[in-house]
Protein backbone atom coordinates (compact mmCIF):
# COMPACT_ATOMS: atom_id res chain seq x y z
CA UNK A 1 0.00 0.00 0.00
CA UNK A 2 1.26 3.44 -0.87
CA UNK A 3 2.10 5.72 2.05
CA UNK A 4 -0.65 7.99 3.31
CA UNK A 5 0.61 11.54 3.16
CA UNK A 6 0.71 13.04 6.63
CA UNK A 7 -0.69 16.54 7.27
CA UNK A 8 1.82 19.32 7.64
CA UNK A 9 2.62 20.06 11.27
CA UNK A 10 2.28 23.84 11.40
CA UNK A 11 1.17 25.14 14.76
CA UNK A 12 0.86 28.84 15.52
CA UNK A 13 -0.35 29.13 19.09
CA UNK A 14 -1.86 32.40 20.31
CA UNK A 15 -0.02 34.34 23.00
CA UNK A 16 -1.77 33.60 26.34
CA UNK A 17 -0.62 36.98 27.70
CA UNK A 18 -2.04 39.00 24.79
CA UNK A 19 -5.01 41.30 25.40
CA UNK A 20 -5.50 41.79 21.66
CA UNK A 21 -7.29 38.46 21.21
CA UNK A 22 -10.67 37.52 22.67
CA UNK A 23 -11.12 34.43 24.80
CA UNK A 24 -13.39 32.90 22.16
CA UNK A 25 -10.82 33.35 19.39
CA UNK A 26 -8.02 32.16 21.70
CA UNK A 27 -9.86 28.88 22.43
CA UNK A 28 -10.83 28.42 18.76
CA UNK A 29 -7.19 28.67 17.64
CA UNK A 30 -6.12 26.22 20.32
CA UNK A 31 -8.84 23.80 19.21
CA UNK A 32 -7.59 24.01 15.63
CA UNK A 33 -4.04 23.27 16.76
CA UNK A 34 -5.28 20.34 18.83
CA UNK A 35 -7.01 18.85 15.79
CA UNK A 36 -3.73 19.01 13.85
CA UNK A 37 -2.06 17.07 16.66
CA UNK A 38 -4.93 14.57 16.60
CA UNK A 39 -4.36 13.91 12.89
CA UNK A 40 -0.64 13.43 13.50
CA UNK A 41 -1.43 11.03 16.34
CA UNK A 42 -3.64 9.03 13.99
CA UNK A 43 -1.01 8.82 11.25
CA UNK A 44 1.71 7.87 13.72
CA UNK A 45 -0.33 5.11 15.33
CA UNK A 46 -1.45 3.66 11.99
CA UNK A 47 2.16 3.38 10.90
CA UNK A 48 3.25 1.99 14.26
CA UNK A 49 0.54 -0.63 13.86
CA UNK A 50 1.84 -1.52 10.41
CA UNK A 51 5.41 -1.79 11.75
CA UNK A 52 4.29 -4.06 14.59
CA UNK A 53 2.27 -6.18 12.20
CA UNK A 54 5.31 -6.60 9.97
CA UNK A 55 7.39 -7.75 12.95
CA UNK A 56 4.69 -10.16 14.04
CA UNK A 57 4.11 -11.57 10.55
CA UNK A 58 7.84 -12.09 10.07
CA UNK A 59 7.81 -14.27 13.19
CA UNK A 60 5.08 -16.45 11.70
CA UNK A 61 7.63 -17.72 9.21
CA UNK A 62 9.64 -19.37 11.98
CA UNK A 63 9.38 -22.81 13.50
CA UNK A 64 10.17 -23.56 17.12
CA UNK A 65 10.07 -20.53 19.38
CA UNK A 66 7.77 -18.78 16.93
CA UNK A 67 6.60 -15.43 18.30
CA UNK A 68 9.37 -15.03 20.85
CA UNK A 69 11.18 -12.55 18.60
CA UNK A 70 8.05 -10.41 18.40
CA UNK A 71 7.71 -10.34 22.20
CA UNK A 72 11.39 -9.53 22.55
CA UNK A 73 10.99 -6.67 20.08
CA UNK A 74 8.08 -5.32 22.14
CA UNK A 75 10.17 -5.44 25.31
CA UNK A 76 13.01 -3.58 23.64
CA UNK A 77 10.60 -0.88 22.43
CA UNK A 78 8.85 -0.81 25.84
CA UNK A 79 5.47 -1.59 24.30
CA UNK A 80 2.96 -3.84 26.07
CA UNK A 81 1.40 -6.73 24.17
CA UNK A 82 -2.06 -5.21 24.63
CA UNK A 83 -0.89 -1.87 23.26
CA UNK A 84 0.81 -3.59 20.32
CA UNK A 85 -2.31 -5.46 19.25
CA UNK A 86 -4.42 -2.32 19.66
CA UNK A 87 -2.12 -0.53 17.20
CA UNK A 88 -2.17 -3.51 14.83
CA UNK A 89 -5.97 -3.45 14.91
CA UNK A 90 -5.92 0.27 14.10
CA UNK A 91 -3.64 -0.37 11.11
CA UNK A 92 -5.92 -3.14 9.90
CA UNK A 93 -8.94 -0.87 10.28
CA UNK A 94 -7.18 1.77 8.16
CA UNK A 95 -6.29 -0.82 5.54
CA UNK A 96 -9.87 -2.11 5.57
CA UNK A 97 -11.45 1.30 5.05
CA UNK A 98 -8.93 2.41 2.43
CA UNK A 99 -8.29 -0.97 0.84
CA UNK A 100 -11.98 -1.76 0.78
CA UNK A 101 -12.60 1.23 -1.43
CA UNK A 102 -14.70 3.18 1.06
CA UNK A 103 -12.12 5.80 1.91
CA UNK A 104 -9.59 7.57 -0.28
CA UNK A 105 -6.05 7.53 1.10
CA UNK A 106 -5.78 11.30 1.37
CA UNK A 107 -9.11 11.43 3.23
CA UNK A 108 -7.59 9.75 6.28
CA UNK A 109 -5.98 13.10 7.06
CA UNK A 110 -9.45 14.61 7.58
CA UNK A 111 -10.18 12.44 10.63
CA UNK A 112 -9.28 13.06 14.23
CA UNK A 113 -7.86 9.98 15.91
CA UNK A 114 -10.98 9.30 17.95
CA UNK A 115 -13.26 9.89 14.96
CA UNK A 116 -11.31 7.33 12.94
CA UNK A 117 -11.53 4.75 15.72
CA UNK A 118 -15.29 5.37 16.04
CA UNK A 119 -15.70 4.92 12.29
CA UNK A 120 -13.70 1.69 12.24
CA UNK A 121 -15.97 0.25 14.96
CA UNK A 122 -19.23 1.48 13.40
CA UNK A 123 -21.74 -0.45 11.30
CA UNK A 124 -20.88 -0.76 7.57
CA UNK A 125 -23.67 1.65 6.64
CA UNK A 126 -22.27 4.28 9.00
CA UNK A 127 -18.76 3.71 7.64
CA UNK A 128 -20.13 4.33 4.16
CA UNK A 129 -21.76 7.64 5.12
CA UNK A 130 -18.71 8.89 7.02
CA UNK A 131 -16.33 7.88 4.24
CA UNK A 132 -18.42 9.68 1.63
CA UNK A 133 -18.33 12.86 3.72
CA UNK A 134 -14.55 12.59 4.16
CA UNK A 135 -14.01 11.91 0.46
CA UNK A 136 -15.92 15.12 -0.27
CA UNK A 137 -13.38 17.04 1.84
CA UNK A 138 -15.27 17.40 5.13
CA UNK A 139 -13.35 17.36 8.42
CA UNK A 140 -14.57 14.39 10.44
CA UNK A 141 -14.96 14.67 14.21
CA UNK A 142 -15.94 12.05 16.75
CA UNK A 143 -19.15 13.97 17.45
CA UNK A 144 -20.21 13.66 13.79
CA UNK A 145 -19.51 9.94 13.69
CA UNK A 146 -21.39 9.34 16.93
CA UNK A 147 -24.38 11.35 15.67
CA UNK A 148 -24.59 9.28 12.47
CA UNK A 149 -24.17 6.04 14.42
CA UNK A 150 -26.93 7.04 16.85
CA UNK A 151 -29.28 7.97 14.00
CA UNK A 152 -28.66 4.66 12.25
CA UNK A 153 -29.14 2.64 15.45
CA UNK A 154 -32.35 4.45 16.39
CA UNK A 155 -33.81 3.97 12.91
CA UNK A 156 -32.93 0.32 12.32
CA UNK A 157 -32.41 -1.61 15.58
CA UNK A 158 -34.77 -4.62 15.86
CA UNK A 159 -34.48 -4.35 19.66
CA UNK A 160 -36.74 -1.28 19.60
CA UNK A 161 -40.52 -1.44 19.25
CA UNK A 162 -41.88 0.06 16.06
CA UNK A 163 -43.46 2.92 18.02
CA UNK A 164 -40.03 4.15 19.16
CA UNK A 165 -38.47 3.87 15.68
CA UNK A 166 -41.43 5.76 14.20
CA UNK A 167 -41.24 8.60 16.72
CA UNK A 168 -37.48 8.85 16.16
CA UNK A 169 -38.02 9.09 12.39
CA UNK A 170 -40.53 11.89 13.03
CA UNK A 171 -37.94 13.76 15.17
CA UNK A 172 -40.11 13.37 18.27
CA UNK A 173 -37.33 11.42 19.98
CA UNK A 174 -33.64 12.32 19.69
CA UNK A 175 -31.39 9.50 18.38
CA UNK A 176 -28.79 10.37 21.06
CA UNK A 177 -31.41 9.40 23.68
CA UNK A 178 -32.59 6.24 21.93
CA UNK A 179 -29.14 4.83 21.07
CA UNK A 180 -28.12 4.21 24.74
CA UNK A 181 -31.40 2.32 25.18
CA UNK A 182 -30.45 -0.04 22.34
CA UNK A 183 -27.00 -0.58 23.86
CA UNK A 184 -28.48 -1.55 27.23
CA UNK A 185 -31.25 -3.75 25.78
CA UNK A 186 -28.70 -5.69 23.73
CA UNK A 187 -27.04 -6.91 26.93
CA UNK A 188 -30.19 -8.28 28.56
CA UNK A 189 -31.84 -11.71 28.21
CA UNK A 190 -34.68 -11.94 25.67
CA UNK A 191 -37.37 -12.18 28.36
CA UNK A 192 -36.25 -8.94 30.02
CA UNK A 193 -36.01 -7.26 26.62
CA UNK A 194 -39.61 -8.19 25.85
CA UNK A 195 -40.86 -6.87 29.20
CA UNK A 196 -39.16 -3.51 28.62
CA UNK A 197 -40.34 -3.32 25.00
CA UNK A 198 -43.93 -3.75 26.17
CA UNK A 199 -43.49 -0.80 28.51
CA UNK A 200 -42.22 1.32 25.60
CA UNK A 201 -45.05 0.20 23.31
CA UNK A 202 -47.60 1.41 25.84
CA UNK A 203 -45.83 4.72 26.45
CA UNK A 204 -43.29 5.68 23.74
CA UNK A 205 -42.48 9.02 25.36
CA UNK A 206 -39.12 10.64 26.15
CA UNK A 207 -39.38 10.26 29.93
CA UNK A 208 -40.31 6.59 29.60
CA UNK A 209 -37.37 5.96 27.24
CA UNK A 210 -35.02 7.43 29.84
CA UNK A 211 -36.64 5.38 32.63
CA UNK A 212 -36.40 2.13 30.67
CA UNK A 213 -32.78 2.85 29.74
CA UNK A 214 -31.95 3.34 33.42
CA UNK A 215 -33.85 0.19 34.40
CA UNK A 216 -32.02 -1.84 31.73
CA UNK A 217 -28.69 -0.48 32.96
CA UNK A 218 -29.50 -1.46 36.56
CA UNK A 219 -30.60 -4.94 35.46
CA UNK A 220 -27.35 -5.42 33.57
CA UNK A 221 -25.15 -4.15 36.38
CA UNK A 222 -26.92 -6.25 39.01
CA UNK A 223 -26.70 -9.38 36.86
CA UNK A 224 -23.02 -8.85 35.96
CA UNK A 225 -21.97 -8.15 39.54
CA UNK A 226 -24.21 -10.92 40.88
CA UNK A 227 -22.40 -13.54 38.81
CA UNK A 228 -19.10 -12.48 40.40
CA UNK A 229 -20.28 -12.30 44.03
CA UNK A 230 -19.26 -15.50 45.80
CA UNK A 231 -21.82 -14.92 48.56
CA UNK A 232 -24.56 -15.53 45.97
CA UNK A 233 -23.20 -18.90 44.84
CA UNK A 234 -25.84 -21.02 46.56
CA UNK A 235 -28.26 -23.36 44.80
CA UNK A 236 -31.30 -21.94 46.59
CA UNK A 237 -30.65 -18.31 45.56
CA UNK A 238 -32.47 -17.00 42.47
CA UNK A 239 -30.90 -13.67 41.49
CA UNK A 240 -33.27 -13.06 38.59
CA UNK A 241 -36.37 -13.39 40.77
CA UNK A 242 -34.76 -11.20 43.42
CA UNK A 243 -34.21 -8.51 40.77
CA UNK A 244 -37.85 -8.83 39.67
CA UNK A 245 -39.01 -8.28 43.24
CA UNK A 246 -36.69 -5.29 43.66
CA UNK A 247 -38.01 -3.85 40.39
CA UNK A 248 -41.57 -4.26 41.64
CA UNK A 249 -40.61 -2.29 44.76
CA UNK A 250 -38.94 0.39 42.60
CA UNK A 251 -35.67 -0.46 44.38
CA UNK A 252 -33.72 -1.90 41.45
CA UNK A 253 -31.15 0.90 41.59
CA UNK A 254 -30.52 0.22 45.29
CA UNK A 255 -30.08 -3.50 44.58
CA UNK A 256 -27.65 -2.81 41.73
CA UNK A 257 -25.57 -0.56 44.01
CA UNK A 258 -25.66 -3.11 46.83
CA UNK A 259 -24.54 -5.97 44.57
CA UNK A 260 -21.80 -3.80 43.07
CA UNK A 261 -20.55 -2.88 46.53
CA UNK A 262 -20.61 -6.57 47.54
CA UNK A 263 -18.45 -7.41 44.54
CA UNK A 264 -15.95 -4.68 45.45
CA UNK A 265 -15.91 -5.79 49.10
CA UNK A 266 -15.18 -9.41 48.21
CA UNK A 267 -12.38 -8.31 45.88
CA UNK A 268 -10.94 -6.14 48.66
CA UNK A 269 -11.10 -9.04 51.13
CA UNK A 270 -9.32 -11.33 48.67
CA UNK A 271 -6.58 -8.75 48.23
CA UNK A 272 -6.40 -8.28 52.01
CA UNK A 273 -6.04 -12.03 52.55
CA UNK A 274 -3.22 -12.26 50.00
CA UNK A 275 -1.33 -9.36 51.59
CA UNK A 276 -1.93 -10.75 55.10
CA UNK A 277 -0.55 -14.17 54.19
CA UNK A 278 2.50 -12.66 52.51
CA UNK A 279 3.19 -10.28 55.41
CA UNK A 280 2.90 -13.17 57.87
CA UNK A 281 5.49 -15.16 55.96
CA UNK A 282 7.90 -12.23 55.78
CA UNK A 283 7.37 -11.49 59.47
CA UNK A 284 8.30 -15.04 60.48
CA UNK A 285 11.45 -15.02 58.33
CA UNK A 286 12.57 -11.68 59.76
CA UNK A 287 11.88 -12.83 63.32
CA UNK A 288 14.09 -15.91 62.82
CA UNK A 289 16.91 -13.74 61.40
CA UNK A 290 16.72 -11.16 64.20
CA UNK A 291 17.82 -11.52 67.82
CA UNK A 292 18.97 -9.68 70.93
CA UNK A 293 21.58 -7.83 68.88
CA UNK A 294 18.87 -6.16 66.76
CA UNK A 295 16.58 -4.45 69.28
CA UNK A 296 15.30 -1.85 66.82
CA UNK A 297 14.39 -4.51 64.28
CA UNK A 298 12.57 -6.48 66.99
CA UNK A 299 10.67 -3.35 67.98
CA UNK A 300 9.62 -2.85 64.35
CA UNK A 301 8.47 -6.48 64.15
CA UNK A 302 6.44 -6.05 67.33
CA UNK A 303 4.64 -3.15 65.64
CA UNK A 304 4.00 -5.32 62.55
CA UNK A 305 2.43 -8.00 64.72
CA UNK A 306 -0.76 -5.94 64.84
CA UNK A 307 -1.10 -6.59 61.10
CA UNK A 308 0.45 -10.03 60.64
CA UNK A 309 -1.41 -11.94 63.37
CA UNK A 310 -4.88 -13.46 63.23
CA UNK A 311 -6.32 -10.24 64.71
CA UNK A 312 -5.63 -7.07 62.73
CA UNK A 313 -5.83 -3.63 64.29
CA UNK A 314 -5.78 -0.79 61.77
CA UNK A 315 -6.12 2.93 62.41
CA UNK A 316 -8.74 4.53 60.16
CA UNK A 317 -7.04 7.93 60.46
CA UNK A 318 -8.25 11.37 61.38
CA UNK A 319 -11.07 11.39 58.81
CA UNK A 320 -12.74 8.60 60.80
CA UNK A 321 -12.29 10.41 64.10
CA UNK A 322 -9.14 8.47 64.98
CA UNK A 323 -11.06 5.21 65.28
CA UNK A 324 -9.32 1.85 65.00
CA UNK A 325 -10.73 -1.15 63.18
CA UNK A 326 -10.20 -4.62 64.56
CA UNK A 327 -10.58 -7.59 62.21
CA UNK A 328 -10.18 -11.25 63.04
CA UNK A 329 -9.14 -13.51 60.19
CA UNK A 330 -10.09 -17.17 60.54
CA UNK A 331 -9.33 -19.51 57.65
CA UNK A 332 -11.92 -22.27 57.28
CA UNK A 333 -11.95 -25.35 55.09
CA UNK A 334 -14.55 -25.39 52.31
CA UNK A 335 -16.68 -28.09 54.01
CA UNK A 336 -16.88 -25.97 57.15
CA UNK A 337 -18.64 -23.12 55.37
CA UNK A 338 -22.40 -23.02 55.87
CA UNK A 339 -24.84 -20.50 54.41
CA UNK A 340 -26.10 -18.00 57.01
CA UNK A 341 -29.55 -18.64 58.49
CA UNK A 342 -32.46 -16.61 57.18
CA UNK A 343 -33.50 -13.77 59.53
Amino acid sequence: MDPIEAPALSLELPDPDSDAISTMEFLARLEAAWQVCDRFDLQTEIWRGRILRAVRDREKRGGEGRGTGFLQWLREQEISKTRAYTLIQLAESADGLVGGGLLEEASVNLFSKRAFLETAQAEPEVQQMVSEAANEGQQITRKQVKRLADEFTAATSPLLPEEIRQRTAENLLAPRVVAPLVKELAQLPEEQQQDLRRVLQDEPELDRVKDVTLTARWLRKAAEAGLAVRAFQHDHLDLEKAMQEAQRLDALGLLADAVGQAQQLEAAVLKLHTSWRRLGGLYERLWVESGSSTPHLRELLNALQTLSGSTLRVSLGELAGGKRLRLQLVEEAHDQLQPPPLP
